[in-house]
């Protein structure tokens, strides 16, 4: 959950707020350079950190072993009696025995606060936290490591950071074998809103989905903290990004990117489905379930990570529409922006596609397809990719990007010619192996210009690339069945879904 920040003006983002900043730090020196200086610094705080915990530990011993003194000099019970004291049940009150028929309680009634037990936490150093705690001046609570908050959830360290708030990792003492991720939203009324929508969509996608087949990650419960609204999710792995910014930005494999490709167009379309947009599509709202690696050899000079398990599930619906809300201007992180957001034409489910197709091309190179900052840099970029932007959408703009059907951008210029040698027509980045054809003219169809010539979600889960797919990675036969029966007339044998269509035409 790293972040790249949304070059958006929609108050509603996931988890509240796109992560991070708006940018790849792998293709800018300057970007590595600040990103070095804030590996440091965060070095430098986790050594503080470190510290300061050693230091109250070391507190806590030395309170523990004088008190430990104390009471042994001054006790004056047995050793027997001691024991007896420990075993001897506490007596119920009249108020407590049991009812002699079970009652339900009602539904609505609130449930008892549980006594807290300092032993059910991991850490020797807490602190409890039952009064209004301070914020920074961005609206972050702040905490320190092993405090903990509603008597259950100890707080561990900070996993990611974005406009909306942290998301923590937490020991949940009610589920002491499992680790959570808790998303603590800024005392912030606008990101309070946006929570409050968020966790309004993922409700009704749990109820759409109460057997979680379609990957999209489910909130376990969510309560309010002094302000700061809080969503748990159970604890998954890396992003699909951070997994390959961590490889050096090293390509996936390429099993691995129709895997990972696949996922994410079953559980998107799921979204569809329900009317609804997600439309902050991004490798970094894909996290592996479980982002453990083993090392192999990439080329003679270095190796690569491979992650042993390719399950991913989707996150970060803080900014999905349902197709009868507002639809703001400028939705998506900018580097998976569909041309109709930038052209301000509207939008609908199609953009999410737009965004698949960027993100494959990133799984599969290690690179960002549109790597820019800027509204026309960003329209040179997909017309020297994907060719001329079609006259009817130029005419139906409300900007000024192009004059007299032609982009106003100056080619000679030092941005022009960044674009001129940092992009080329896409047929020219594979090199004609079979599989990557298939890869990059699915990529191509999602990278369609006018939103209604775009392939669906749908059509794109029947297409040729996803026919390698083994047979226990596919999801749903027989819903593929009816998504191919419903765009192409005619069913497919159970036994050849995903086999008999390689030499099928989408277009």
């Amino acid at each position: 959950m790293t972040s790249r920040k949304k070059d958006s003006q929609n108050g509603r983002s996931q988890n509240g707020g796109s992560k991070g900043d708006d940018r790849r730090r792998h293709r800018d020196p300057r970007e590595n350079a600040k990103e070095q200086v804030r590996e440091q610094d965060h070095k430098r705080r986790k050594d503080n950190e470190r510290e300061e915990r050693l230091r109250r530990r070391n507190e806590v011993k030395m309170v523990l072993q004088k008190t430990s003194t104390q009471a042994n000099s001054s006790s004056s019970k047995t050793t027997s009696q001691k024991i007896a004291a420990v075993k001897r049940p506490r007596e119920r009150s009249d108020k407590e025995k049991e009812p002699t028929r079970p009652v339900k309680r009602p539904r609505l009634e609130k449930e008892k606060p549980q006594e807290f037990d300092p032993k059910a936490f991991p850490h020797v150093a807490y602190r409890r936290i039952t009064t209004a705690p301070d914020n920074d001046s961005d609206g972050h609570l702040v905490f320190r490591s092993g405090d903990i908050i509603r008597d259950r959830f100890q707080l561990m360290k900070i996993l990611g950071e974005g406009t909306f708030g942290r998301v923590l990792e937490v020991f949940d003492n009610r589920n002491p074998t499992k680790r959570r991720a808790l998303k603590v939203i800024k005392n912030v009324s606008k990101y309070r809103e946006a929570a409050r929508l968020e966790v309004n969509v993922l409700n009704k996608l749990r109820d759409k989905d109460r057997k979680q087949k379609y990957l999209v990650i489910e909130l376990v419960e969510h309560f309010d903290f002094f302000g700061h609204v809080c969503l748990l999710f159970d604890l998954l792995g890396l992003s699909v990004f951070d997994f390959m910014k961590n490889n050096g930005y090293l390509p996936y494999p390429i099993e691995h990117t129709r895997h990972i490709a696949y996922q994410l167009c079953y559980s998107v379309k799921f979204m569809h489905d329900n009317k609804l947009t997600h439309t902050d599509l991004k490798p970094e709202n894909i996290l592996f379930v479980n982002s453990e690696y083993r090392t192999e050899e990439y080329n003679k000079r270095k190796n690569r990570r491979v992650v042993k398990d390719t399950a991913v599930r989707l996150i970060d619906l803080g900014s999905a529409t349902f197709d009868h809300e507002h639809h703001s201007t400028i939705v998506s992180t900018r580097h998976y922006r569909a041309p109709e957001v930038i052209l301000e034409l509207g939008w609908a489910q199609p953009c999410d596609v737009w965004s698949i197709g960027c993100i494959m091309f990133e799984l599969h190179t290690g690179k960002t397809l549109f790597q820019t900052h800027d509204n026309r840099e960003h329209l040179a970029m997909m017309e020297r990719i994907l060719g001329s932007m079609p006259s009817k959408m130029i005419s139906k703009s409300r900007t000024k990007y192009y004059m007299h059907g032609r982009l106003d951008w100056n080619e000679r210029s030092p941005a022009g010619q960044y674009v001129r040698e940092q992009c080329k027509p896409l047929h020219r980045y594979h090199h004609g192996d079979s599989e990557e054809a298939e890869l990059f003219a699915l990529i191509e169809e999602m990278l369609t210009f006018e939103p209604h010539k775009r392939i669906t979600l749908g059509q794109s889960l029947t297409h040729p690339f996803f026919s390698r797919l083994p047979r226990h990675q596919q999801l749903d036969i027989k819903e593929i069945q009816q998504i191919y029966a419903q765009s192409n007339g005619a069913a497919l044998p159970a036994s050849s879904a995903h086999n008999s269509h390689h030499n099928h035409n989408h277009r």
